[in-house]
């Protein structure tokens, strides 16, 4: 129970206070609640939409998805997201050593460059589209899933990256994380997916679109399992390891992968 409360407390703004000391490995185990934690945030972006829609055209309700989702967790994984672009706008000296540790204190600075601000943008609107598409392509109830899902899938694929990664710096907040994520949390997250998933699409998607349902899970756990490998091995390459920016770059990179994926899998398997 305490390392799921770790989990919400960590990933959203929801307003759980865990008593106590949290010793490193009670923070690194509580990734297994990762997907937990995500689900919450899928269910406040689902009831957003389903009060939106009802209301508003398809436009609005996808700002009002957005800004529930950058709420819901305080804009962290998209902070990361803006570090890890101004980090790597960097222009190379052609020593590698120097170089990482300029990106490095690039991500440090609390101030915005231009190619995280382009990031940024693109992202929100990425994701505006995105949504949009989801909307007038399926079912209320079959979007109301995927939204609920996603910030699922999203805070899964960092517990992937933090088991195969290394951390770029001792001090930094994803060194905890980074590194210490064993096979126990990468199963127990993996299963939560799992079961989170399945439970849902067995409500709305199954009898629609039968076994390209179940499918569809696979190909989204294999992308993203990919794409958390990539990130761990680039980041070693540009940085010398993972940071907590790089995770929310992930995550941010995982959730708009997910709803280009889910659009194409499914229209084309019927």
């Amino acid at each position: 129970m305490k390392q799921m409360l770790l989990a919400i407390q960590f990933l959203t703004i929801i307003p759980v206070r865990v008593k106590g000391v949290c010793s490193d490995d009670e923070l690194a185990h509580s990734t297994s609640f990762f997907p937990l934690a995500g689900a919450l945030q899928g269910i406040l972006m689902a009831l957003a939409a389903f009060a939106g829609i009802k209301i508003f055209p398809v436009e609005i309700t996808s700002c009002f998805v957005i800004v529930v989702l950058l709420l819901s967790n305080g804009g962290f994984d998209l902070d990361g997201l803006i570090d890890t672009f101004d980090a790597l706008a960097v222009k190379s000296t052609g020593d590698k050593e120097r170089d990482r540790e300029k990106r490095l204190l690039v991500m440090k600075d609390s101030s915005i460059g231009a190619v995280g601000a382009i990031a940024l943008v693109m992202t929100v609107l990425l994701k505006f589209v995105l949504l949009n598409q989801l909307f007038r392509t399926f079912t209320v109830q079959a979007a109301l899933l995927f939204l609920f899902v996603m910030p699922v899938f999203s805070k899964w694929v960092t517990v992937i990256a933090m088991f195969h990664g290394h951390p770029a710096r001792k001090d930094g907040l994803g060194s905890i994380f980074i590194g210490r994520v064993g096979y126990k949390q990468v199963i127990f997250s993996s299963l939560f997916v799992l079961a989170l998933y399945m439970s849902a699409a067995g409500l709305y998607l199954y009898p629609a679109y039968d076994t390209w349902a179940i499918a569809l899970f696979a190909v989204l756990f294999l992308v993203l399992y990919m794409l958390a490998l990539m990130t761990a091995r680039f980041a070693m390459k540009k940085f010398g390891g993972l940071t907590g920016d790089h995770l929310g770059a992930l995550s941010e990179i995982a959730e708009i992968l997910l709803l280009a994926v889910v659009p194409v899998w499914l229209q084309y398997s019927t």
